[in-house]
């Protein structure tokens, strides 16, 4: 009897020993299927990249980290269901979330509800962190991209009238043609015309008839790589020669195989470049096309890697993984060096970080210049 007590009391003190050796869970849900699997293939890989970059340099707190994650397949609903599966099944203590806005608008206040931190990569509206003070993001807000994109019409294309094409079913593309029209229209510039679609429109032609009656001198087009390469396509088959701007949202290879060469003369704003030179740019670039295959980062590859980053650096600092104390841990992020440029979250846990502006000639992206916030 004294023998197995004694078994009992060694295996006792085995077991805090053996519960610390847990890996950390670490879940992301994206779009890795469906119509904007672009999005969340890059922001998978940049993600997979920094977990395995941290477990090869000995993990977290003597642990390694776990990712666990979930495809919405690119649909309405799918991400509130994977975030209460990954929260409620795979006890995961923190997320990635979407590129998409809306669908990281869905999942925030699951995250919100269990208290379980949750970092948005790339959703750019403004709403989203406001769904709560366990919901971050690692990028830009809309309000300084469509500032952006307004003062480069008007400054550096010389343009005094803008049209605008917007998605009715997309908060992302709303946002940022709410403040794009503020912002240039305050300036003295005017908004001729205004016209819209629906995600999965596959035909633009009436609304770009009734754009090219108006005679702009630029478009802007805040919408998805999916139909905004349809649009401008079509566009330049109407005759439409002037330039067309856009957001983050362009951000994808198939941009350009969907586009080709309608897309020259084209301009959209964006996070990340892989030809910055700076050195932390260029070692990521490098070590993702060693991963990948020699696939190129983008700019939500770039995003993912930042955003687990951020979530390890937090669990550092606060020597666990409990909710309130990772949430205080991520909320107090400062100065902290990435490949998007340096973090520092706001008291509304934004990021305010610099945009990235980006030409199409000669049928290639080449990055034209850094816009500071």
């Amino acid at each position: 009897m004294k023998r197995l007590l004694h078994l009992a009391a060694l295996l006792a003190g085995l077991l805090p020993a053996l519960h610390a050796a847990d890996p950390i869970r670490i879940g992301e849900y994206a779009s890795l299927t469906g119509k904007e699997a672009g999005f969340g293939q890059t922001s998978h890989h940049g993600v997979i990249l920094a977990i395995e970059e941290i477990n090869a340099a000995g993990g977290i707190l003597g642990r390694k980290l776990e990712l666990v994650y979930e495809d919405n397949q690119t649909k309405g609903g799918e991400s509130a269901t994977a975030v209460k599966k990954l929260i409620s099944r795979n006890k995961v203590v923190a997320l990635i979330g979407e590129v998409s806005s809306s669908r990281s608008l869905e999942a925030a206040p699951i995250a919100q509800q269990f208290r379980v931190p949750m970092i948005a990569p790339a959703a750019t509206n403004p709403e989203v962190t406001k769904k709560g003070n366990y919901i971050f993001r690692a990028c830009f807000i809309d309000p300084f991209q469509g500032q952006v994109m307004a003062k480069f019409a008007q400054e550096d294309l010389k343009a005094k009238r803008v049209a605008i094409l917007s998605s009715v079913s997309n908060a992302y593309s709303l946002g940022l043609a709410k403040v794009f029209r503020e912002t240039f229209t305050a300036a003295g510039g005017e908004i001729v015309a205004e016209n819209s679609f629906s995600e999965g429109d596959k035909d633009f032609r009436a609304q770009l008839t009734a754009v090219k009656a108006t005679n702009p001198d630029v478009v802007f087009v805040p919408a998805y790589y999916t139909e905004a390469a349809l649009i401008v396509r079509q566009a330049r088959d109407l005759g439409l020669t002037m330039p067309f701007i856009g957001g983050d949202g362009w951000e994808d290879d198939q941009l350009m195989k969907t586009g080709g060469s309608a897309m020259n003369g084209c301009y959209y704003s964006t996070h990340f470049s892989a030809q910055n030179s700076d050195p932390a740019v260029v070692a990521f670039v490098a070590k993702y096309k060693a991963r990948w295959g020699g696939e190129l980062p983008g700019a939500f590859s770039a995003l993912g890697y930042d955003s687990v980053y951020i979530i390890a650096r937090a669990i550092e600092r606060a020597g666990t993984t409990a909710g309130p104390k990772l949430r205080d841990a991520i909320a107090a992020t400062k100065d902290l060096a990435g490949v998007t440029g340096v973090t520092t979250l706001d008291a509304q846990r934004n990021a305010s970080k610099a945009a990235s502006i980006n030409v199409i000639k000669d049928g290639r992206i080449t990055f034209l210049r850094t816009v500071a916030p």
